[in-house]
């Protein structure tokens, strides 16, 4: 169950960094993304805790991290038209082959 919970975390890790971007997209700072950047925040939070209480903090920490920048990085391609250049996609498949090679291991 930890590994399903540090997945959870993982997803809400991205949803921070989308909300912010979506506030800032809306001509303004909008209440409603920055409300759910921060109820983002929190909720990657719980989850990352219950995980680490039977993941290493370690490993619990970088696949929290990496799963969250790849999904950023996909969903900046994806929702905003951001580079997808052949060395750009190349190192976030590094960063997927590191999180799977953690999770192998444990």
């Amino acid at each position: 169950m930890s590994w399903a919970y540090l997945v959870i975390a993982a997803i809400f890790e991205v949803g921070w960094p989308l909300g912010f971007k979506l506030a800032s997209s809306s001509g303004g700072h909008s209440p409603a993304w920055l409300a759910f950047a921060a109820l983002s925040m929190v909720l990657s939070s719980v989850f990352l805790y219950l995980a680490q209480l039977h993941i290493p903090i370690g490993t619990a920490y970088i696949v929290w991290t990496g799963i969250g920048g790849v999904g950023t990085v996909l969903l900046g391609i994806w929702l905003f038209g951001e580079p997808a250049s052949v060395l750009r996609m190349f190192f976030v498949l590094m960063i997927l082959t590191g999180v799977a090679g953690l999770k192998i291991i444990s």
